[in-house]
């Protein structure tokens, strides 16, 4: 007899900093995130499709939760908690060497039970833990605070038990049909991808007090043949910034630092798209773009 085709919505949810991204790219086999070790990687909702024999499951990558000091930082929180009562499975990330449940993910418990959904507690970084006894605590912590279908303890950088994932998501699925063509990965746009690209290139590049106040957009994306009858896009770009200082840091001496950003999403990008790039940024300063309502919006849940 022939297995019964599954596919669901899940949501991830977690601190900032969990690994959240990190395990969907893991997941998925592509770059689907922006992945860097800085608070607010994710701004907005991404669907990442995970397509194994029989399944299809629509994880959607949620900004992490943090202590909102602009219009967009609530505007991501209000997005994160939006996806845990719109899908069919909670996917709960949480740090394992931390020695017990923090205001953020207290938050966060707080409306899971609200909408008494089936979530899985993932344990991420076990890898750093001293001794198992450590894990074993933590474990028991949230059992106490909630009825979770499954606790799993991972570790996304080495890659040890994320098919586990897989399997207890599929356990709590029904029966459906694919919702994407299985060649897809993402429902993002081919421009909200450079964007994100151009974005984590500048977030792992950058000192620690610019990345909160970038904000990368396209302003054109068109494919071309060149003369040898090749396929390129030509991608231009522009990051805002804050700050007049912020924008000299992000250019850099010469130059230099533009040109790193540039070269690397470029290599990305191409490697995604499988085709030639000519990718131009430029760097303009917007203050307080961070509560300006008409930028904003465009973080908001579609």
């Amino acid at each position: 007899m022939n297995k019964p085709f599954k596919s669901g919505f899940v949501s991830i949810i977690g601190r900032t900093n969990v690994g959240k991204s990190t395990i969907i790219n893991s997941l998925v086999g592509e770059k689907v995130a922006a992945v860097a070790n800085k608070t607010q990687t994710t701004r907005t909702a991404i669907r990442a499709i995970i397509n194994r024999e029989n399944l299809q499951i629509i994880i959607i990558d949620t900004p992490g939760i943090h202590k909102p000091k602009t219009k967009l930082s609530e505007t991501m929180i209000e997005t994160a908690f939006t996806y845990i009562g719109d899908v069919d499975v909670v996917l709960f990330v949480i740090d394992g060497t931390s020695k017990e449940i923090g205001r953020g993910d207290k938050k966060i418990l707080e409306k899971i039970k609200e909408t008494n959904k089936k979530t899985i507690l993932i344990i991420n970084k076990i890898d750093m833990l001293q001794n198992k006894k450590e894990l074993l605590k933590l474990i028991d912590l949230y059992q106490k605070e909630y009825n979770f279908v499954a606790v799993i303890p991972i570790s996304a950088t080495k890659q040890e038990n994320l098919e586990e994932i897989i399997s207890e998501i599929e356990k709590n699925i029904k029966e459906g049909p694919a919702y994407y063509d299985i060649e897809e990965y993402t429902d993002q746009t081919l421009r909200q991808l450079a964007e994100e690209t151009i974005r984590e290139k500048a977030l792992k590049l950058l000192d620690d007090e610019v990345p909160h106040g970038l904000y990368i957009e396209v302003e054109k994306m068109k494919k071309r043949k060149t003369k040898e009858k090749e396929q390129i896009y030509d991608i231009e770009a522009i990051i805002y910034c804050l700050r007049e200082s912020h924008k000299g840091i992000i250019i850099g001496k010469s130059g230099n630092m533009l040109k790193k950003i540039g070269t690397y999403a470029r290599q990305d990008l191409e490697k995604m798209l499988d085709t030639k790039i000519n990718l131009k940024i430029w760097v303009k300063v917007k203050e307080d773009w961070l509560n300006n309502d008409s930028i904003v919006k465009k973080f908001k849940i579609k």
